[in-house]
């Protein structure tokens, strides 16, 4: 309440935010939402709820992490530089450029994209421009209430541990309004201190996205239908798709042009069948070969084949190990693929990787769950100079990246590989849905699924950590009537197999995992940039039945394993 009545006592620049928190007058559990935290700053940056207050997303929160990002940077080094890309959500391009004129006003220079840009174009512009650090104002494919600030480091990936550690000490050591620096954008832009980012960098990237090709010839004949979901996606990848010659794209009309309030699919996320719906109605009538979707920051890619009449929408896990297969078995085809090749994935990621890259004579290298752990992974081969071994490195949550070019998950070089892959089996009378089918044939049925339990406000953030530690207290004997053989707390960092403890090498992280003596397993992890806990299921059979058979009743688990009604 103290919090609260300091805010009002402000004259805030946004006058929207003093009128919403008249608003809420009188109304505590409001109020409380609004301020019992500021926001957390971690390795995935800030993500939030839009509005007033110390736990919203607005100027002030902005100012005030870009600030400690300055105050880090600027203990470090003098003349320090970064980069900054935004989407289409709701305040993004205000954020980027309030974010700009706080690195302005430290002495920081601000490189900003001119226009709205996917978050990949981000990590290529900080390593093209030689950026201490970057910031993309986005929140991927959150609902439209949503928004978000992606911090990054002079590699490209999205911060470290340590990184994020020393900001959020530097954020924490600041009062919102007394100690940030801020200037106008103007006149950080007449003071040298902000400039825009040049095309020449854009057009770089895509160049750089199409050297990943592993098709010499154009995608004649392949027929697409594409929807952005009104994000930023429209014209990077109509453009990759123009470079490698896919003659026809059509664009799902009411989700083409950029809108944050994403009216036709209000969670735009390309996992979800409700995101897709206008984009399969446009199916219907145009007959494609393949629907693709971009989610409003482009860095992550869906897809749905047309199989016995229906459209199946393939999960990020099938798109992964078709990615995988295709890459390898295009580079042995051309002679290229390298000595040595490395597949990179992560620990909730589907266990079918694994055969796949050793039947190419791969290694399958296992991470947490984030995407800047992949990056770290190409960072060490770039360093030993071996980076041509890096063949794909993919996430269950549909972000793909095939080449060094940037270290983050890229929905442009997707969107290129997964048509290039589409018009291959085309010209074998094969759709994406037949190939995925021969892959399970090949190396069995595996079959992965996912539960969100979401946690919402102050009690949620304590109902999620209460059941983690019980959780760690006390793990299950039994899933589904088969026995625990094996659980792994990447938290403590230890594992342990029938009785025997050994170490994990990985990074620490909130996961747990068990292990089950049908060589199936159960993963449950908080999420890093949501109220909720996720539930990953993994299962294999010899047939398409049993493994759906196993799936289902590991699904029957989880809410009695986490104490849900």
């Amino acid at each position: 309440m103290t919090e609260y009545e300091r805010w009002l006592s402000q004259t805030l620049e946004d006058k929207s935010l003093t009128e919403e928190l008249e608003s809420v007058r009188g109304n505590a559990e409001e109020i409380n939402d609004r301020f019992y935290q500021d926001l957390a700053f971690g390795t995935a940056g800030l993500r939030g709820v839009l509005g007033a207050g110390t736990n919203r997303m607005n100027i002030y929160t902005v100012r005030k992490a870009t600030q400690g990002i300055a105050n880090y940077l600027n203990k470090r080094k003098s003349g320090a530089s970064v980069a900054i890309a935004y989407d289409s959500r709701i305040n993004s391009e205000l954020f980027a450029r309030e974010t700009a004129a706080v690195c302005a006003a430290n002495g920081i220079h601000a490189h900003i994209y001119p226009t709205l840009t996917p978050t990949p174009t981000l990590s290529f512009a900080v390593r093209y421009l030689k950026c201490d650090a970057g910031v993309c104002i986005t929140a991927s494919h959150n609902p439209a209430k949503y928004n978000g600030y992606k911090a990054y480091g002079s590699d490209g990936c999205q911060i470290a541990s340590e990184m994020a550690d020393a900001v959020s000490a530097e954020i924490n050591a600041l009062d919102i309004f007394a100690d940030v620096r801020h200037i106008s954008f103007e006149e950080g832009m007449e003071k040298g201190l902000i400039s825009y980012i040049p095309d020449e960098v854009m057009d770089q990237f895509l160049e750089a996205v199409k050297s990943q090709s592993v098709v010499d010839e154009p995608l004649r004949g392949l027929k697409v239908v594409y929807t952005p979901l009104n994000g930023t996606g429209l014209v990077p990848v109509t453009r990759i798709l123009d470079m490698v010659g896919v003659e026809e794209v059509c664009v799902v009309p009411e989700q083409e042009k950029p809108d944050g309030n994403f009216t036709t699919c209000p969670y735009p996320n390309p996992e979800i069948r409700q995101a897709l719906e206008k984009g399969l109605e446009l199916c219907e009538k145009v007959h494609p070969d393949l629907l693709l979707a971009t989610d409003p920051d482009a860095d992550r890619c869906g897809i749905a084949v047309k199989q016995n009449g229906e459209y199946r929408l393939m999960t990020g896990n099938e798109v992964g190990v078709l990615l995988l297969d295709f890459i390898a078995r295009r580079r042995k085809e051309r002679g290229d693929l390298p000595k040595n090749p490395i597949a990179v994935t992560t620990i909730v990621s589907t266990d079918m990787a694994t055969p796949v890259a050793e039947y190419y004579g791969a290694t399958c290298v296992r991470i947490l769950t984030g995407f800047k752990y992949i990056g770290d992974q190409i960072a060490l081969l770039e360093e030993k100079g071996e980076e041509d071994r890096f063949l794909i490195g993919f996430e269950e949550s549909y972000g793909y990246l095939s080449g060094g070019y940037v270290r983050d998950k890229d929905a442009v070089d997707a969107s290129m590989l997964i048509c290039q892959m589409a018009w291959y089996y085309k010209q074998k009378g094969m759709t994406l849905a037949d190939a995925m089918d021969a892959l399970y044939e090949q190396f069995g049925y595996y079959k992965n699924d996912v539960a969100n339990f979401a946690f919402e406000g102050e009690d949620g953030m304590k109902a999620m950590a209460s059941i983690m530690d019980s959780l760690r207290a006390k793990a299950p004997d039994e899933l589904a009537g088969w026995k625990v053989v094996g659980w792994s707390d990447y938290k403590t960092s230890v594992r342990s197999d029938n009785g025997v403890e050994s170490d994990i090498t990985l990074p620490k992280s909130n996961v747990l995992e068990y292990r089950l003596e049908n060589g199936s397993k159960l993963i449950v992890r908080p999420s890093g940039t949501e109220p909720k806990i996720k539930v990953y299921f993994s299962a294999k059979g010899a047939t398409a039945a049993e493994s759906a058979s196993v799936l289902e009743a590991l699904r029957a688990t989880a809410k009695p394993l986490l104490g849900i009604a």
